[in-house]
């Protein structure tokens, strides 16, 4: 029996034991709220301190952001499979240390006061790194807010955004922010969505061959630059859209990496499909008590999960051909994608040299017909991409229309910690 733990929230999303849930042909127009529906309309005129302040009031809500809070406080190891970080991070120097981040970092601040520029900047290995979060009700209040900086000041941090990353990276990320907008007019509250409804902080202090970092995050984004010694490091990663497309206008934010997908499932042999395919159905029964996170639903690696214990599971890399292992790569470097290139192709020398040691897994029909969560994870990277449950549209099964997609990399080295730490040596 389906409860409803708030107005976005039942226990649909996360109870496993009814049919398989299928891909119709309805569009993300077919699940929109009625404008004057309460569900949208108790919001309306509110700004995002006292939507945030509201949201944060059911038990449901309390609950889940106890455990948490529980988690931030934790020090910071890193994702692990048995919870030994493994010594896989070396920091090699980088030929040509690209000056173009800091320098848009240091004309970023140069914008600031006094007062903005103490709250926006944090010590390197600050905890504030991890305060990330991915509702578009405020949790941590971390740096400041685009949407509350004069228009010169917001352009110029995300002058800093666009010159750290790659400009196909850059773009994915203002494709997911301008979603995020285009949420927000489609229920009617663009003052809680919107293309700078987001916050924006700053880690060491900003130079070409130091140690220093990044991150922006809200609404379905959220990315952590680091730079250590020239070498750059974008993890976690959160990038997300509900809606993931607009009436066509653009193909959906994840098209390429879900085509991958299906290309890599079809590919499989009868015996290869046993070992990926670990649950039938994104709300298989076999599923265990607790797989199911009623607000990250399958995805194991969102924000707070810094510390996560997570086994591999699945098809390990060296039983694929080397056909299906280029189209595997090819989902790990769209992941990567918003690594500005020479920088990506040292990220995926790494990826390549843990072949052996690459699990893919697979929850779902792998013929595209069903929704469907992809886990690859290696010691050195780890990314998900998951069909969710509707917040604001009102589907209460997983659908294409509204997707997840995380990165970490393992064994330390989310927000560059482990070149940090050697950097400072």
């Amino acid at each position: 029996m389906t409860e409803q733990l708030d107005d976005f929230f039942s226990t649909a999303r996360i109870t496993t034991g009814g049919g398989a849930p299928t891909f119709g042909t309805e569009s993300y127009r077919d699940h929109l709220y009625d404008l004057d529906d309460p569900v949208l309309a108790q919001w309306r005129g509110l700004g995002y301190e006292q939507f945030s302040a509201r949201k944060r009031e059911p038990g449901f809500v309390q609950e889940l952001l106890a455990s948490w809070r529980a988690l931030y406080d934790e020090p910071f190891v890193g994702i692990t499979t048995d919870g030994t970080v493994r010594d896989v991070h070396r920091l090699e120097p980088v030929a040509d240390v690209d000056p173009a981040p800091s320098a848009a970092a240091r004309r970023f601040l140069g914008l600031l006061d006094d007062g903005q520029r103490h709250a926006v900047s944090h010590a390197v290995d600050a905890r504030e790194w991890r305060a990330w979060s991915n509702p578009e009700f405020v949790i941590h209040r971390t740096g400041l807010r685009l949407e509350e900086l004069s228009p010169e000041t917001a352009d110029a941090a995300l002058a800093m955004v666009a010159a750290s990353l790659s400009s196909e990276g850059y773009a994915r990320v203002r494709e997911a922010m301008g979603l995020n907008a285009f949420l927000g007019d489609l229920v009617g509250l663009p003052d809680l969505m919107n293309e700078r409804s987001y916050w924006v902080a700053l880690f060491g202090e900003p130079s070409p061959d130091g140690a220093w970092g990044w991150q922006l995050f809200g609404h379905h984004v959220a990315v952590s630059f680091v730079s250590v010694a020239g070498r750059h490091v974008v993890a976690p990663v959160f990038l997300g859209a509900e809606p993931a497309e607009s009436d066509g206008a653009r193909p959906p934010l994840f098209a390429v990496r879900q085509r991958l997908a299906l290309e890599l499932a079809a590919s499989w042999t009868a015996d290869q499909r046993a070992e990926a395919v670990v649950y039938a159905s994104v709300l298989d029964p076999a599923m265990p008590e607790g797989r199911l996170h009623p607000a990250d639903e399958r995805h194991v690696a969102g924000a707070f999960r810094d510390n996560r214990v997570v086994p591999y599971e699945g098809l390990r890399a060296d039983a694929l051909t080397d056909d299906q292992w280029a189209t595997l790569r090819a989902i790990v470097e769209d992941a990567f994608l918003l690594l500005a290139a020479p920088q990506r192709e040292l990220t995926m020398a790494g990826v390549d040299a843990h072949r052996a040691e690459t699990f893919v897994s697979w929850y779902g029909a792998t013929d595209g017909t069903q929704p469907f969560y992809l886990r690859v994870h290696s010691p050195v990277a780890l990314t998900e991409l998951d069909h969710h449950a509707g917040v604001w549209l009102s589907n209460q099964l997983p659908a294409r229309f509204h997707v997840h997609t995380t990165l970490r990399i393992p064994h330390g080295n989310d927000y560059g910690r482990a070149y940090v730490t050697q950097h400072a040596g």
